[in-house]
């Protein structure tokens, strides 16, 4: 933080300046986790049928947008805290998010008949990944702990869902899948009002 006093060794900030000479940056992981989870929600009730398939398209922008570019961003500022779970996890899944919005608008219809196949690879692999990221999330918090392990099992029951052909279980992916969006908004919403609030409002419960 600017010294308020104004020493010529370290300047206040003035209007106009090419840099804000602060040392320390706002917690990116309320945003990366609310970019996450609304995201997962719109996708996940469409996976539940309680919205057509056929509106898949009205998740696209947010995929590229929220869950995509202003995920990574968080991802970002992670890396600038020192935080490497942070930053990996944010870059990982707002890339995650610009590949389905890629896949989907590109290259899902031009996968062929085999297609289930390669999408449920590409679901499982996510799943392997998010498998690891939960091992080293129970040493964060409680709560993004529950956002990672049902991150898990959703990818993983989606990846059936797509190798079996199976609606049934493409659905219950997507109920998890809205849990799992739960699970994550409560996260950001504990961050940015335990933040607000200056004391702890919502538990996290740090490990």
């Amino acid at each position: 933080m600017a010294d308020v006093r104004g020493t010529p060794s370290n300047p206040p900030d003035t209007p106009g300046s090419p840099m804000p000479r602060s040392l320390s940056i706002a917690d990116p992981a309320p945003l990366g986790l609310a970019a996450f989870a609304l995201t997962t929600f719109v996708l996940s009730v469409i996976n539940t049928d309680m919205v057509p398939a056929s509106q898949t398209g009205a998740v696209l922008g947010l995929a590229l947008a929220y869950g995509g570019i202003a995920q990574f961003a968080a991802g970002i500022w992670e890396f600038a805290k020192g935080n490497t779970f942070g930053a990996t996890a944010f870059c990982s899944f707002g890339a995650f998010w610009i590949s389905y919005w890629w896949l989907v608008e590109h290259d899902l219809g031009g996968l062929g008949e085999d297609a289930y196949k390669g999408v449920g690879l590409y679901l499982l692999a996510w799943g392997i990944f998010t498998a690891y990221m939960t091992v080293a999330a129970s040493r964060v918090s409680l709560a993004v702990l529950v956002v990672f392990a049902l991150l898990t099992v959703t990818f993983i029951v989606l990846a059936i869902g797509e190798f079996q052909e199976s609606t049934g279980w493409h659905k219950l992916g997507g109920w998890i899948g809205l849990a799992t969006a739960i699970a994550a908004w409560y996260a950001s919403f504990a961050g940015v009002t335990n933040f607000t609030f200056k004391r702890t409002v919502l538990p996290t419960i740090p490990r």
